[in-house]
């Protein structure tokens, strides 16, 4: 009996030489309408060659090059990992070449016109959240600020400020051993500094050990901070040791309780959300659901005057073409690029390469090379041009569509992006990932629907069902635009409602650790 299967699969562009496995489609099944015949399992998400493919060609995906045969491909066969690998790509830059196309993108009145219910702070910045910050100078003083945050949230005294979601210690594993004027220090200091002053903390405090590289008075010199109501220091070698810097931070931190209290949300532009865009436990539907919802609501905003921050850079490789001619200079294509050429390079002299990624999750999830993941993963960003690039956790100072270079490693990549100023976080994920990235809310995105199912509890939005459903790109990027005005308003997140956010603070590390 001949198994006929004609609507499980798809060709995603009518130049493709694979199709995508909507569903497990078994051996035998013919699809495309009773035109082909698949040769071996293969798995939902995963490909199938549409037509012979001779070694050393290339495999087209979305009407790009995904990879190469690293052996002959017979027509019917499984795409994956055994049989398509990574080889050189020449593309074209082509700077600022779909510039004017993507400048010409334009939103309602409607959408434009639309508010979310922000902290408006001294300084004219908006925030989502209204913490209080316990951050790190070094490793050493990590278990101080634990206790300062454990002594203020097992005291009960959090019932007296309603207007506070909570005061946060944030520590991390760096701060001294290193070169004191080289890039990891830098990097590291513009993370610490992006923390202390951003605008989902009311007020921070900052605890060092005394004697560690990242000096605090440093930090505050270099980056023009001061000690005010809403930032303190505190020194454990100067107080006298764990039992009276734990004291002395409770002290402080309950007198900073009362100042953010004060603050309450008003109705604030959706020009003010600056989105941080990343994906984990990427499969082979989220650059057909997930990513590219994503991308339309991008586009609302960037059209009503936000901001939205693609990062990871290792996670554009081979579709940074894409992005450079969409470019608002040259200059700006170019500072991609460079930011290409310098992974391509951190990657060598470490002994990794850029193939690397994707992980075992992703591959199981049918993501072949980094080229196929990258071309799914710039989908978020929208169609909208590409107006700066920036370093890790450098400030953003434009609106509009962004980079902030970080690792493909999503704690790490998060925290820059957050550093940066990002206050709010769209996370679309295939296999299930459930991270919180305190104290920006993180909205999670479900590419497919059996994930969805098993994972509700953790995931925000279902996107699976632009498959099983029908629904448009359009509809569910409106529908996501939605969730993250209702998000930033106070509305809590899945990941917010479990508890996370507290542990995926990870500045990266660069250099030599000494």
């Amino acid at each position: 009996m001949i198994n006929v299967n004609i609507k499980k699969s798809t060709q995603l562009n009518a130049a493709d030489n694979v199709a995508l496995a909507l569903e497990d489609i078994a051996a035998d099944t013919f699809i495309s309408e009773g035109r082909l015949k698949v040769l071996q399992n293969t798995p939902s998400g995963h490909k199938i060659a549409l037509q012979d493919i001779a070694e050393g060609e290339q495999i087209i995906k979305y009407a790009q090059v995904i990879g190469f045969a690293s052996i002959e491909i017979k027509k019917g066969q499984h795409v994956h990992s055994h049989n398509c690998s990574v080889g050189e790509l020449n593309h074209d830059y082509d700077f600022c070449a779909s510039y004017q196309q993507a400048a010409n993108l334009t939103v309602s009145t409607a959408i434009k016109a639309r508010t979310f219910k922000g902290f408006r702070r001294a300084n004219g910045k908006v925030g989502t959240r209204n913490f209080i910050g316990i951050l790190t100078s070094v490793n050493c003083s990590a278990t101080v600020a634990k206790l300062i945050a454990k002594g203020i949230n097992d005291s009960g005294i959090l019932d007296q400020y309603p207007q506070v979601d909570g005061v946060v210690p944030l520590v991390h594993g760096a701060g001294c051993c290193i070169k004191s004027d080289g890039e990891g220090y830098a990097s590291l200091q513009r993370t610490l500094l992006g923390y202390a002053s951003h605008v989902n903390f009311s007020a921070t405090l900052m605890v060092g050990l005394g004697c560690e590289v990242m000096q605090i008075s440093r930090l505050m010199k270099e980056g023009n901070l001061s000690h005010n109501e809403h930032f303190q220091t505190l020194i454990i070698q100067d107080q006298g040791g764990t039992r009276k810097s734990v004291a002395s931070g409770i002290e402080i931190v309950t007198k900073m309780l009362a100042l953010a209290n004060q603050c309450e949300r008003t109705d604030q532009p959706v020009s003010e959300l600056i989105l941080a865009l990343q994906c984990g436990g990427s499969d082979g539907y989220s650059g057909i659901t997930a990513n590219p919802a994503l991308g339309v609501a991008c586009d609302l905003l960037v059209g009503a005057g936000g901001t939205v921050v693609l990062s990871e850079t290792p996670e554009i490789y081979g579709a940074e073409h894409l992005l450079t001619r969409r470019a608002v200079s040259e200059e700006v294509g170019q500072k991609l690029v460079d930011r290409i050429h310098w992974w391509e390079e951190y990657a060598a002299k470490n002994g990794g390469e850029m193939d690397n990624n994707p992980t075992p999750g992703n591959k199981a999830g049918g993501l072949t090379t980094i080229y196929e993941k990258s071309l799914g993963a710039v989908a978020k960003a929208g169609t909208s041009p590409l107006n700066g690039v920036y370093l890790y956790s450098q400030p953003i100072d434009t609106k509009g569509f962004v980079l902030v270079d970080g690792p493909g490693y999503d704690p790490c990549a998060i925290t820059g992006q957050v550093a940066s100023g990002s206050n709010v976080i769209c996370f679309t994920t295939g296999r299930g990932s459930v991270f919180g990235y305190k104290p920006a809310p993180c909205i999670k995105l479900a590419t497919n629907s059996g994930m969805y199912q098993r994972m509700e509890e953790d995931m925000d939005i279902n996107c699976g069902d632009i498959i099983t459903q029908g629904v448009s790109l359009e509809a569910k990027g409106l529908e996501i635009f939605n969730k993250i005005i209702a998000v930033a308003s106070g509305e809590q997140s899945k990941s917010e409602l479990n508890g996370l956010g507290d542990n995926e603070f990870v500045p990266w590390q660069l250099g030599a650790q000494m």
